[in-house]
């Protein structure tokens, strides 16, 4: 795949230009489709998704999110910058995406509407990238829809994008609808326009929940907001661990029905134990960067067969 000029974001310098289509060809592996492995959730949502029933002990460790960055077949490791400056030494061949803000869910929406601040600005992140040597190849940034916050987050993201695209760097935003007017935050209008801002931000990429309808199929009623995404590539979150089979279907459908361009999954791989997290890892790249069947991506992940190089 070869990243055209009329397809590189016009605020990318002219010297920054090559070093903006290596990562963006990086990234998706030459697709042009992401496999963004999510392991922002430390902060997010605490010790809950690390620990507990149904959670394999792998994951009580923080390593265990950078050995299956290392092992399994990923286009970016999404996490802080703190856990990758901890770590990221003994994993230099991990492509990486640094999330710029973060929060807990310990405030709920009842209490006060989302906020997420930053954590470290796009210009700490270019630094630390020429210092380490470190493959960082782009920022993300959550941005919550209907926030009374809305404002800041809209202000801190455009920048993030305009700084990362000065560098090279890809830039991904996180958009969800969602504080006291928002009434439904799957509500597929609504995610359509949360696509649609993160276009009018620059974002390369953008992740959204997948939305539902009671009546309505969700890989159909999806399109509207890729459609409005235009030129900026949506991805879907993965949500909680479901059934592996389920998984890949529904991803499979956001591709190939939907018109989506990857997927941010980070509990249905990292709450396995370290060698089932990398078969799905390559299950999931099989259905995003390979096109595989759900049946033939399924026989990855039991390690029947191979992701195919």
């Amino acid at each position: 795949m070869k990243v055209t000029d009329d397809r590189v974001p016009a605020d990318v310098p002219a010297e920054m230009k090559v070093t903006y289509a290596s990562n963006f060809i990086e990234a998706t592996k030459n697709t042009g489709r992401l496999m963004l492995f999510a392991g922002d959730q430390k902060i997010e949502h605490l010790n809950d998704d690390f620990f507990g029933e149904g959670i394999s002990s792998d994951d009580k460790d923080p390593e265990h999110l950078f050995r299956i960055a290392k092992e399994g077949a990923i286009g970016v490791f999404a996490a802080q910058l703190g856990l990758i400056s901890l770590y990221g030494m003994g994993y230099p061949d991990v492509p990486y995406l640094v999330k710029l803000n973060s929060k807990t869910h310990l405030t709920k929406t009842e209490q006060k509407d989302p906020l997420s601040g930053l954590l470290a600005g796009v210009d700490d992140v270019v630094d630390f990238r020429d210092s380490t040597g470190l493959k960082i190849l782009g920022v993300g940034y959550t941005v919550y829809l209907g926030s009374e916050y809305e404002d800041r987050m809209l202000s801190e993201a455009a920048q993030a994008v305009r700084k990362a695209h000065k560098s090279g760097l890809l830039a991904v935003l996180w958009v969800y609808p969602r504080g006291k007017a928002v009434k439904d935050e799957k509500d597929p209008h609504l995610i359509a326009g949360a696509t649609g801002v993160a276009a009018c931000l620059g974002a390369d990429f953008v992740k959204v929940n997948y939305p539902k309808k009671e009546g309505m199929k969700s890989a159909e009623i999806f399109r509207e907001a890729v459609v409005a995404a235009g030129r900026t590539n949506v991805i879907c979150a993965g949500g909680s661990s479901t059934d592996v089979g389920k998984f890949l279907q529904t991803l499979h459908d956001q591709i190939h029905v939907s018109g989506a361009k990857g997927n941010a999954t980070g509990r249905n791989i990292h709450q396995k134990p370290l060698k089932e997290a990398v078969r799905m890892c390559d299950a999931i790249s099989a259905v995003t960067l390979k096109d595989m069947s759900v049946e033939d991506a399924l026989q990855v992940y039991e390690g029947k067969r191979k992701l195919k190089d």
